[in-house]
């Protein structure tokens, strides 16, 4: 039986059969026949043809008169949509995962002045003696986030930002010198990743991978954070940088297929 949305005047019965042709395929079933087509989707092997040979035409599906299996081409129909969505919502996902392997909490921030803003975030429990949401600004050269973002700066806007900070001593680690600060720059950009021991905030520990747009500039920066008890220096090193590390690299993924007016908004 049909339900009430099939048969009202805007459902269009055959565009929905055609999507449901494609969504047959599957890992476990990465080529059929047009039996095998017709049984998984309820389709007349009439109907099941008739779609299947228009995919074919379209490029979509391809064939060689026995099987069928989807192309390549069908990646479009999901860059519709990764081209329509910002940051935020490319990110919020992925976070989501990280934060359910590592059981820490992890977050999207980007650059605005002087300092860091949250554009994303999955907290696990609360670690700082403020709240973190959606939109709220830290120093830049206090946090790991910051820090990938800031290393990434030509050296004209970073000795311009040098030089209007205040480098004040937030935790019992930071670090308040230029000369030094420069130095730690130096080591993220090698590396690729930054971690701040306690320099935020007394018992706050976190590690930082930078993200990057489709021209390779660092645009924003994805961080997990735990407290000091529970990480140590080492531990942020050897299990919570690969999955960071993977988080970034999808995010970046997606990231580059998403329009440059809307990637970063938040």
């Amino acid at each position: 039986m049909e339900s009430a949305s099939e048969t009202s005047s805007g459902y269009v019965q055959s565009l929905a059969r055609g999507l449901m042709v494609i969504r047959a395929f599957d890992e476990s079933k990465p080529e059929m026949t047009l039996s095998e087509v017709a049984r998984a989707t309820d389709l007349s092997r009439a109907a099941a043809r008739r779609f299947l040979h228009t995919l074919v035409h379209l490029g979509y599906v391809w064939t060689d008169g026995r099987v069928f299996a989807l192309t390549p081409r069908v990646l479009e129909l999901g860059f519709a949509y990764l081209s329509s969505i910002s940051l935020p919502e490319i990110a919020q996902p992925y976070l989501e995962r990280l934060v359910a392997e590592v059981h820490e909490s992890a977050s999207v921030s980007v650059l605005d002045g002087p300092d860091i803003v949250y554009v994303a975030r999955v907290p696990t429990s609360r670690i700082m003696t403020v709240s973190i949401n959606i939109g709220t600004r830290f120093p830049a050269y206090a946090t790991s986030m910051g820090r990938v973002l800031l290393a990434d700066l030509p050296p004209a806007e970073l000795d311009v930002y040098l030089s209007e900070v205040d480098l004040a001593p937030l935790g019992p680690h930071t670090i308040t010198t230029p000369d030094e600060f420069r130095e730690e720059l130096a080591r993220i950009r090698e590396q690729g990743w930054a971690l701040v021991d306690q320099e935020l905030e007394a018992g706050l520990r976190s590690i930082a991978a930078p993200i990057r747009d489709r021209s390779n500039k660092v645009v924003a920066a994805v961080n997990i954070s735990s407290h000091a008890t529970r990480t140590s220096p080492e531990d942020a090193r050897t299990h919570l940088l690969p999955p960071l590390l993977n988080t970034a690299s999808r995010i970046a993924a997606d990231l580059s297929v998403a329009p440059a007016s809307r990637a970063v908004s938040r």
